[in-house]
C-alpha cells in the first residue's frame, strides 16, 4: 500500500455526499476536495516510505564511519 492511512472513511463520506440533497455543484466541489485529501495522504505515505528506505541505507554507512 502506498499510503500509511486508511481512506475507507473518506470513501464513505464521498458516497454520502453523492446520495445527499446537495446541489450538484456542491457535490462536485466536495468530492473534488475529498479526492485531493486522499491524493495528499498518498503522497505523504510515499514520501514517508522513501525516507524510511533512505534512512535504512544511511545508518550502516554512518556506523561504518564510526559516527553512530
Amino acid at each position: 500500500m502506498s499510503s500509511h492511512k486508511d481512506h475507507s472513511k473518506l470513501e464513505k463520506i464521498k458516497e454520502a455526499v453523492v446520495k445527499s440533497d446537495l446541489k450538484e455543484s456542491e457535490k462536485t466541489d466536495t468530492i473534488k476536495r475529498i479526492d485531493e485529501w486522499i491524493m495528499e495522504d498518498k503522497a505523504e505515505g510515499i514520501i514517508y516510505e522513501e525516507l524510511v528506505e533512505l534512512a535504512s541505507g544511511i545508518k550502516p554507512m554512518l556506523a561504518e564511519l564510526g559516527l553512530i
